[in-house]
């Protein structure tokens, strides 16, 4: 007759129910949400993560902060000039035309906001520099807005994609004061100027300074920057002086970001920032000058 002997211990099955006065095993509790009960780990951390903490990961979940220290010991691939690439390649050019749009809606219900912003040579002898940097971002007609925004837009992109946002929005805000110190020298100082074209006119510039040091074709972007220019010379009423400004700003710029030798690039570039900017500084204090005293 088969069968265990009697008082003899039988061997425990996986599915044996647990024996009186043993202690249950404590279910895992989320480490951010511990009243949250989960058999779902980290992957990296070993901590146990809710379905609203868990992210996918190539091989199960990680927890929010094993991504984030994922994400700091990854390095940031970097552009061909010492930019870095962070997400979307246009996010400062939408930025800017963002800005420029904003300030057309708000000159279409505020006249005194025009007055206030736009570039007179008389008003910034007397004081309001900021003019200099306002009237880039002012457009009184909307053709001007759309020819301007739509050359931001086809040009921006492709610059901020080689270039990194900080370099690109340098050579944005130099080539337009740039521009503006151009229209504040020859210019008569009680004419009104406004407008983005320096600061596209500087990235026309850049883009050539740049496609020449890659060794691109650029007979496309002379024949473009001649049609430009022979518009701005033979239309009435545009800044021929912002235009050639802004141009001659985004070739200085563009050269000393395309130019400057790798191993000292960051410092030569921040250094040719540095000294447009002081050079355009002392432009406007002398010419200041001269306004006053007459």
């Amino acid at each position: 007759m088969s069968g265990g002997v009697a008082g003899s211990p039988q061997p425990e099955g996986p599915d044996q129910p647990e024996q009186p006065g043993s202690t249950p095993k404590a279910v895992p509790r989320c480490y951010r949400h511990t009243d949250r009960e989960t058999y779902i780990h980290c992957q990296r951390c070993g901590r146990a993560i809710c379905p609203d903490c868990m992210r996918q990961a190539a091989v199960g979940f990680h927890c929010p902060e094993c991504v984030e220290q994922g994400r700091a010991s990854t390095p940031r691939p970097r552009t061909v000039y010492g930019g870095t690439l962070r997400g979307r390649g246009n996010a400062v050019t939408l930025a800017l035309i963002g800005v420029n749009v904003a300030m057309f809606l708000a000159l279409q219900v505020s006249n005194a906001l025009a007055v206030e912003t736009v570039l007179v040579g008389g008003a910034v002898a007397q004081g309001e520099q900021y003019r200099l940097f306002t009237s880039m971002f002012v457009h009184l007609q909307f053709m001007h807005l759309l020819f301007n925004m739509f050359a931001l837009w086809i040009f921006g992109p492709v610059l901020e994609g080689a270039l990194g946002r900080i370099r690109f929005l340098a050579l944005y805000l130099l080539s337009g004061l740039t521009g503006s110190v151009a229209v504040y020298w020859l210019t008569d100082p009680n004419v009104p100027t406004v407008g983005a074209s320096g600061a596209v006119f500087g990235l026309l510039g850049a883009a050539l300074v740049v496609s020449v040091r890659r060794g691109y074709d650029v007979t496309w972007l002379l024949g473009l920057l001649g049609i430009n220019l022979v518009f701005t010379f033979l239309v009435p009423g545009i800044s021929w002086q912002g235009h050639l400004g802004g141009l001659v700003g985004g070739l200085v710029v563009g050269a000393a970001i395309a130019w400057a030798p790798r191993k000292y690039r960051t410092v030569l570039q921040v250094a040719a920032f540095v000294l447009v900017f002081a050079l355009c500084v002392l432009l406007i204090v002398v010419r200041t000058s001269q306004l006053v005293v007459v």
